[in-house]
């Protein structure tokens, strides 16, 4: 019986010393509630809002232009805006994820011959969302040859070739690997850094480490530096695994990818700090550290594309440094990399580890005050 209560008194005294603090009540209760509700609202696996172009080489192709419309009223599929007339070009610029080419002389004049080709090209850097554009499109044709001629009886005198540009084996790995890497670096910066720094004020030696004649820019460097080392390290190996293990291929520049590794490593760091401000435990760090991991992850259109949440939270993966080194290694990695792509997206990164490393000493600076 006296076992008994004595585990109850510390099950007691752990529930009061975790529940007292306002930060970890925050993170225990409200922080699961807000995520909970912002996932449920704006996170889906259904594919929609696929960028969709058409080649009319005639302006007397009905049937294609019935398909083009269907596509669009369907809600799968948007107007592609772009200025390239190469169906090639608009899938290498990014203009469009679908590209609908039809033969010479037209589709409605090839149907009336019976040897209708329609080809497709689809870029399949995205492996779910390519798979599910050939789905859609091959029903809608098969529906609208059907509704516009007027053929019931199948088979359709229709040969849809479909093109994959970036991942013509359609392997999920190729797609998924890139988005690995940025995870494995963001744990190995932005985690280590956070519970170092949060370590060393849970044993209260950081006071002591700002108290020594040293700048606290030293201090705050010397903590984090190691762990930016430590990422970029490790990145070698991740893409040695990738290709070696999974096949994936290296179609753009290695200072490329070094670039962008480096510049969302950076950011890791910086977002390390600054969250390792507002804890005062490693407990806290940890639950920190998830409750910023895991919208990292689930906005960065690793798991669920971007393009499928609602218009009102599609602003939020901009802020969202996963998702920007995600395209930025399916770009460098897969397509092989578009100068205007990479320095935007890379300059966006830097720039968010700018501002973080000055929200962190200014935090610093107020909490050591």
């Amino acid at each position: 019986m006296k076992r008994y209560s004595t585990l109850l008194g510390f099950i007691k005294k752990e529930l009061i010393q975790t529940l007292r603090d306002r930060r970890m009540r925050s993170l225990l209760f409200i922080a699961p509630i807000m995520q909970l509700g912002l996932f449920g609202y704006a996170l889906s696996n259904e594919v929609k809002n696929i960028r969709l172009a058409v080649v009319l080489n005639n302006s007397n192709d009905q049937v294609l232009r019935d398909i083009y419309e269907r596509s669009i009223a369907s809600k799968w599929f948007i107007p592609a805006k772009g200025t390239q007339q190469n169906p090639y070009k608009m899938i290498v610029s990014d203009e469009a994820d679908a590209v609908l080419v039809p033969p010479p002389g037209g589709f409605t004049k090839a149907l009336g011959r019976g040897d209708a080709q329609l080809q497709l090209l689809v870029n399949a850097s995205n492996v779910i969302q390519a798979q599910a554009v050939e789905g859609y499109l091959q029903n809608i044709v098969q529906q609208t040859v059907q509704d516009d001629l007027h053929v019931t009886a199948p088979p359709l005198p229709i040969q849809f070739q479909v093109r994959v540009l970036y991942n013509p084996a359609m392997e999920s790995s190729i797609f998924m690997v890139p988005g690995v890497i940025g995870m494995l670096l963001l744990m190995l910066t932005m985690v280590m850094t956070l519970t170092a720094i949060v370590r060393e004020k849970e044993m209260g030696t950081f006071e002591m480490l700002i108290s020594a004649p040293v700048s606290r820019s030293a201090v705050i460097y010397g903590k984090t530096i190691p762990y930016l080392i430590l990422g970029m390290a490790d990145l070698p190996l991740s893409i040695a695994v990738a290709r070696v293990l999974f096949h994936v291929p290296m179609r753009g520049s290695y200072l490329e990818l070094f670039a962008a590794s480096l510049a969302f490593a950076c950011t890791a760091v910086a977002l390390g700090v600054l969250i390792s401000t507002y804890c005062r435990s490693q407990q806290q760090s940890l639950l920190a550290g998830m409750f910023f991991i895991f919208p990292l992850m689930m906005f960065s259109g690793f798991l669920f594309p971007v393009e499928n949440m609602p218009a009102a939270v599609q602003w939020l993966p901009v802020l969202d440094p996963i998702y920007h080194f995600m395209g930025l290694a399916n770009n460098i990695m897969l397509e092989g990399g578009g100068t205007t792509y990479v320095v935007e997206h890379t300059a966006i990164l830097f720039l968010m580890a700018i501002i973080s490393v000055l929200a962190s000493f200014r935090r610093f600076r107020t909490t050591l005050q």
